[in-house]
Order: structure tokens, then C-alpha cells, then sequence
């Protein structure tokens, strides 16, 4: 088991709502969730920035938070509204503050240390 546990995935109808949780051992990170279905590029979805500032996608805006609880070591993404086209694997994705990249949601996989598993969100029509 790596430093990036996800959690929270399901299949829910279009329109619902899901929370997906990251749990990470306790480190300085900036932090960010991508996502990818098989034969599509990967996509960022939404991060932090270690001034602790959210970004988000064109994509998501309005239907997704990213939160952080430094207490219990965990990134949160909370989505709502959801749509067929939000189906795809799901990653937390982490690197030391120091190392944040620029453009968090556009950066390439190498510029985040750690990634975890993924986890499937399937929303049906």
C-alpha cells in the first residue's frame, strides 16, 4: 500500500452527488485528483495548491469541491450534479509542496511524486 489510499467510488445515477476520499501519510503536499478512462488523456480535475488555494477544471467547475483535513491526513472531492461524462477512474495524485508544479491540473504525470490506485465513479444515464 503506497502513501495515496483512495476511497469513495460508486455507481450512481445521473444527477447525484459522491464524495471521494484520499487518505495520505502525513507530509507537506500539494495534492490534486485527475482522472482517465481507457483510450482518453488523463484529465485534473481539481487541486490544491500548497498555499492551500483550490483550482478546478472548466469541466467540473460549479459541481466539484476539493477540501483538505490536515487533522485526519485526507484530500476530499466532493461532486455534484454528476453527469455519464463524469465516469472514468479517479486519482489522487501528491508531491512535496516544494516541489509543486506550475499549472497543478495540467501537469505531466512525473511532476507528482506519489499517485495512488484509482477508483472507478460510474454515473449512469
Amino acid at each position: 500500500q503506497g502513501p495515496l489510499v483512495e476511497s469513495g467510488g460508486a455507481s450512481v445515477e445521473s444527477g447525484g452527488s459522491l464524495t471521494l476520499s484520499c487518505t495520505y501519510t502525513p507530509s507537506r503536499y500539494c495534492m490534486a485528483w485527475f482522472r482517465q478512462a481507457p483510450g482518453k488523456e488523463r484529465e485534473g480535475v481539481a487541486g490544491i495548491l500548497s498555499t492551500g488555494r483550490a483550482t478546478y477544471s472548466d469541466s467540473v467547475k460549479g459541481r466539484v469541491t476539493v477540501t483538505q483535513d490536515g487533522t485526519k491526513n485526507r484530500l476530499y472531492l466532493q461532486m455534484s450534479s454528476l453527469k455519464p461524462e463524469d465516469t472514468d477512474m479517479y486519482y489522487c495524485a501528491a508531491t512535496p509542496s516544494l516541489r509543486c508544479p506550475y499549472g497543478i491540473l495540467s501537469a505531466k504525470h512525473s511532476q507528482f511524486a506519489y499517485w495512488g490506485q484509482g477508483i472507478l465513479v460510474n454515473v449512469s444515464s
